[in-house]
């Protein structure tokens, strides 16, 4: 599945509303260790069956609940995930969206001489695992394919966790 990245204004804000949509739907009533044991392994199941190369993470703080390289995966992803994560953290949106809402204005977040491209990554791969009435409890991340589709393969195994 490949796609194509928005270009204008209005494509951005397409992917912005898309993305803010699935956070509001992907909420869950409850996750500690073994929900992250069990959506680690709908994203390596995801990921092995279309042979991606990936790294997958879930993290609860600095507690790494889930972590996996699957054939392909560089170590290069493992810091990637680690900048996607802590900006999901830092600023409660996923890595994608926070990339997405100032190209909407024509802008990048990286431009900015507040954002530490070092410390964060505004690229998609990390989505907040949210507990109805709480919030953000836990990140899950993927890294080693385009943005969007880093973004994408976690929503999809999200989703798949959330109905099953």
């Amino acid at each position: 599945m490949t796609h194509t990245d928005p270009t204008t204004p209005d494509e951005f804000a397409r992917l912005a509303a898309r993305i803010e949509d699935e956070v509001a739907e992907l909420q869950v009533d409850s996750f500690g260790p073994s929900d992250a044991l069990r959506l680690g392994l709908i994203l390596v199941r995801l990921g092995t069956e279309r042979a991606l190369p990936i790294a997958i993470d879930i993290r609860r703080g600095s507690q790494i609940l889930f972590h996996v390289a699957l054939e392909g995966a560089q170590a290069d992803n493992d810091v990637w995930i680690a900048r996607k994560a802590r900006a999901v953290e830092r600023y409660g949106i996923p890595s994608l969206l926070l990339g997405t809402r100032p190209k909407i204005a024509g802008k990048r977040i990286e431009s900015e001489g507040w954002f530490d491209q070092m410390e964060y990554a505004a690229h998609g791969g990390g989505f907040p695992v949210s507990v109805r009435g709480t919030g953000i409890v836990a990140v899950a991340t993927v890294s080693g394919l385009p943005q969007i589709e880093d973004h994408d393969l976690v929503v999809s195994a999200l989703r798949e966790f959330v109905e099953g």
